[in-house]
């Protein structure tokens, strides 16, 4: 059970990011961002920034690290938090849940006069 409880959970809070488009030189190494680089032959790579220069980016993968030119980049998404994402699923799931309950119970109650 409390291993179901915890998939449930990942599963929730993997919905509470979403990647939003930036300017490659606007990237801050410093904060070892999560990135999703869109290539110019529509394939994506995500990972963690480890580091940038004019020619090259760094990335570490789940597969190791990886360098990708800069001539092979189309763009660049950099992961954020969703607070009104999670704040919204925080609220709504429980509510949804309360509203079937309370649906089954009027069904019930009154089939079974």
């Amino acid at each position: 059970m409390k291993k179901l409880y915890l998939l449930l959970l990942s599963i929730l809070f993997q919905s509470c990011f979403s990647y939003k488009t930036v300017d490659y030189n606007n990237i801050a190494i410093e904060k070892k961002q999560k990135l999703e680089v869109l290539m110019l032959n529509k394939t994506s790579v995500k990972g963690q920034l480890v580091s940038k220069n004019d020619k090259t980016m760094i990335l570490e993968t789940k597969d190791g690290q990886g360098t990708i030119a800069i001539e092979e980049i189309r763009d660049v998404k950099v992961r954020k938090f969703s607070f009104l994402k999670s704040a919204g699923l925080t609220v709504l799931i429980p509510v949804a849940a309360y509203l079937t309950l309370g649906i089954i119970l009027v069904m019930l109650l009154a089939g079974g006069m």
